[in-house]
């Protein structure tokens, strides 16, 4: 009995500990310095409502917008069913979805029907949540975006070049670019008329 009962308060201990004080003080030192981390890196707009994350992707469909990576997060994005599509490189429906997605970007973005289409722009992500394109796929959809807001090409690369993430320590990843960032970036240059 004796055994028993040390074993009980040995893991109430242990659960108060690692569930209730550990956590606590995790949190608290993250909210102190790292309260934008902390916080899910959430950008707002002027009226102060939430227009998303910088740590989570959003599907921009129309042209004046640089377009993410494909998604097998639910409908596409939806946090709430993050995860990839669980195909394997034998799947001939991976094969065909890609094939599929390589025609539609090389359409959308007035490529010549052999140009080449980074990974990132027709394949989707672990998480399907990623908020990051490479500076190729940028770099291909900067014509498009130019001409449906009636900017020029240069200008639209210099805010490609403004908003790319180096990698970490300078040696960590690739460069990228943070697609809501571009976007909103965007979205503050008046078109030249």
């Amino acid at each position: 009995m004796k055994a028993i009962l040390t074993s009980i308060r040995a893991t109430l201990v242990l659960a108060t500990v690692t569930c209730g004080v550990y956590p606590l003080i995790v949190t608290g030192i993250a909210k102190t310095v790292f309260k934008e981390q902390a916080n899910g890196s959430l950008i707002t707009n002027e009226e102060g409502t939430i227009i998303g994350s910088t740590l989570l992707g959003q599907n921009f469909t129309s042209d004046r917008y640089f377009h993410p990576r494909p998604s097998a997060a639910g409908a596409g994005y939806d946090a709430a069913s993050s995860g990839g599509s669980n195909l394997g490189p034998t799947s001939t429906k991976l094969h065909d979805a890609i094939r599929d997605r390589v025609i539609a970007y090389r359409s959308l973005n007035g490529l010549a029907a052999d140009a080449k289409a980074p990974a990132d722009a027709v394949t989707a992500s672990g998480s399907g949540l990623d908020p990051h394109i490479s500076l190729a796929n940028a770099e291909l959809q900067a014509a498009r975006v130019a001409k449906a807001r009636n900017l020029g090409v240069e200008e639209v690369r210099e805010l490609i070049g403004a908003n790319t993430m180096l990698p970490d320590f300078g040696i960590f990843g690739e460069a990228g670019v943070n697609l809501l960032l571009l976007n909103l970036a965007l979205d503050e240059v008046k078109p030249a008329n």
